[in-house]
């Protein structure tokens, strides 16, 4: 009995093993401090901005390795970090706000790597170092807030239907109203029930008045903390924008809490007051005189706008309804089919837009993102953080019927900025609060030690197996460790294709898989070893130990990838690093320890007729 695969079975191996040597490649190579200069406001980037970049870093003596346009703008590498903190500073206060600055760490990998998108595996904060937040949002204010609502619409709708009310109060986190009869207690009761659908009301009697409470459903409640958390979430990743981070995570962990990493910044005072920063919005109508405006003449009552391409818009100053008027805003599809943002006002900016729209259909309104931004000035030949003003148009549509409290949003260019205006009409509309419960700083002298003291662990515990398995299992013992060093090249290629975030973690889960890589080949080994006792040739138990041992390997890998996949669903932040690797690294042993190990067996006795193994 001789053991063989067929050729595709050795060339779908080396096919694997080939891709995987490629894709854990460019972490030999490591990465250079980066700047990546985008440009916004209509601005574009071009050789005359690089040489603009260049002769402002020279004229500044920070030496930088070399510049380079790439997809997403204009990269500038440097030898340390030193230098890039330094040119980040020179460069925001001379290239002003019509481009973003984010400091990034590139692929240093050549140029060919880069071409197929071979890029290595992103560091987490605790490797890189940088600011960990761990943010909470104030669910009471937003509950509140959202009553206070309530009691604002309920007295317009009812004003507008014509039933009077003897008061609309908040009694604990209910609203209720109390009515002379009966009858007008079911008249409102069929108003609210049919404009206001998330509220779920109850009658009752009390001191000689007829009452209706209001109470939000479950669902809909739930809707309002998850829409608070989005808000939030976006508003967040606006402002991390604003500090230059590349690579941030902004994540929600459990209902009411966001996780904020900022690798590579260490500047705390300045986050947390960005990350608290403010934003809001204003409906303005649009006048049709703007090429006038253009030609330097810009009509009494009227300004210039930029929207988000660079084009300009004139609008009028004065101000229909602020941010502060908008309860909701969901993303959805209008009658025609088209996609739509759907808005929904308080009391006071309905009758306010309603009057304005009644007066100005057929006419265009537009939608102006304003914020307060920190920015990098030089003064006096310093670097000095000033605040401006941004505003900008970020959509211009035509009034097309009289509309109050709730009305559509359309002209969009697809779904997805339907959703993300949405996500931004609620985020500037809603300030919920959030307060920082925990924070975290890890300097990049301790992430490199943690990168160094992770690789010293794994070399050790690697070369502490291999010799084991060398000395234990002699000629197959070799190939388990050839096995073995297939295996952490397999798992580093996936992470890198995947673009996965290593975490110290992480690495703990790549020493634990190594430590596990060699379970299969010991059961096998242990296997053949039985079968040769009984009698049995070489070949027949080299076939007998892979096969009978087989179903064993499965069941354990199994038995461990389960909880590993558990913990990926469940977990956050270094639990979630640690699953990632652990399971990638549990179904590459599986491939190397049996399939691997199987075939370089297969090439080297597997066709020849012998009498003893080097077992």
């Amino acid at each position: 009995m001789l053991n063989k695969y067929p050729l595709w079975k050795y060339l779908t191996i080396l096919f694997v093993i080939g891709i995987a040597s490629l894709y854990a490649l460019p972490n030999l190579y490591g990465t250079d401090p980066a700047l990546q200069i985008a440009a916004h406001s209509g601005k574009t980037v071009d050789e005359a901005l690089k040489k603009q970049v260049q002769d402002q870093l020279e004229g500044a003596h920070i030496a930088y390795r070399r510049t380079s346009l790439e997809q997403d703008g204009l990269l500038v590498r440097f030898g340390s970090v030193e230098q890039q903190l330094q040119a980040s500073e020179v460069l925001r206060a001379t290239l002003g706000v019509d481009y973003t600055i984010a400091q990034n760490l590139a692929s240093a990998s050549p140029s060919w790597l880069r071409s197929i998108n071979a890029m290595p595996m992103y560091l987490g904060l605790d490797l890189r170092g940088g600011l960990h937040f761990l943010m909470e949002v104030d669910t009471e204010s937003v509950l509140q807030q959202k009553i206070d609502d309530t009691i604002s619409d309920v007295r317009t709708l009812l004003r507008e239907k014509d039933i009077r009310a003897m008061s609309v109060v908040a009694v604990g986190n209910t609203v209720v109203a109390r009515f002379n009869t009966a009858d007008l207690r079911d008249a409102a009761q069929g108003a609210i029930h049919s404009s206001l659908r998330e509220l779920t009301l109850t009658d009752f009697e009390q001191d000689g008045s007829y009452n209706l409470r209001a109470v939000m459903s479950p669902q809909a409640l739930h809707e309002l903390y998850k829409q608070a958390v989005e808000q939030n979430i976006t508003t967040l990743r606006n402002r991390v924008n604003e500090l230059g981070v590349a690579e941030p995570v902004i994540q929600q962990q459990g209902d009411t809490r966001i996780v904020v990493q900022l690798p590579g910044i260490q500047d705390s005072a300045r986050a947390k007051e960005i990350l608290s920063a403010t934003a809001t919005l204003e409906f303005r109508l649009v006048d049709e005189h703007l090429a006038q405006a253009m030609n330097g003449q810009v009509p009494p009552g009227t300004r210039l706008y930029k929207e988000r391409d660079g084009r300009p818009v004139l609008l009028k100053k004065r101000v229909i309804i602020t941010g502060e008027r908008i309860n909701s805003a969901s993303s959805g599809i209008d009658q025609d089919g088209r996609p739509s943002v759907n808005i929904s006002l308080d009391g006071a900016g309905a009758r306010v837009m309603g009057n304005t729209t009644k007066e100005n259909i057929g006419k265009p309104m537009a939608v102006v993102f304003i914020e307060n931004k920190p920015f990098m000035e030089m003064q006096a030949g310093k670097p000095v953080e000033v605040t401006r003003r941004v505003e900008q148009v970020i959509n211009v549509a035509t009034i097309q019927g009289v509309f109050s409290n709730r009305f559509q949003i359309t002209g969009l260019r697809d779904a997805n900025e339907t959703r993300d205006l949405a996500l931004l009409l609620r985020a500037g509309a809603l300030a919920a609060p959030i307060k920082i419960i925990e924070e975290r700083t890890v300097g990049p002298s301790l992430g490199q030690d943690n990168i160094d003291k992770g690789v010293q662990s794994m070399i050790y515990g690697t070369a502490l197996v291999m010799l084991f398995m060398f000395v234990y299992y002699r000629g197959f013992g070799m190939v388990a460790n050839t096995a073995l060093l297939l295996n952490v090249v397999l798992i580093v290629a996936a992470l890198s294709m995947l673009q996965a975030t290593l975490t110290l973690p992480g690495i703990a889960g790549i020493v634990l898989t190594v430590g596990m890589a060699v379970d299969a080949n010991v059961l096998i080994f242990e296997r053949i070893r039985e079968e040769l006792r009984v009698g049995n040739t070489p070949q027949a138990s080299i076939h007998a130990g892979y096969e009978k041992a087989f179903a064993t390997i499965f069941d354990s890998n199994i038995t461990t990838l389960i909880p590993g996949v558990v913990l990926f669903i469940f977990g956050s932040g270094p639990v979630k690093g640690f699953a990632v690797t652990l399971s990638i690294g549990i179904l590459t042993s599986m491939f190397t320890a049996i399939t691997v190990t199987r075939a370089i067996v297969n090439l080297v006795v597997g066709g020849r007729r012998i009498k003893t193994l080097s077992i």
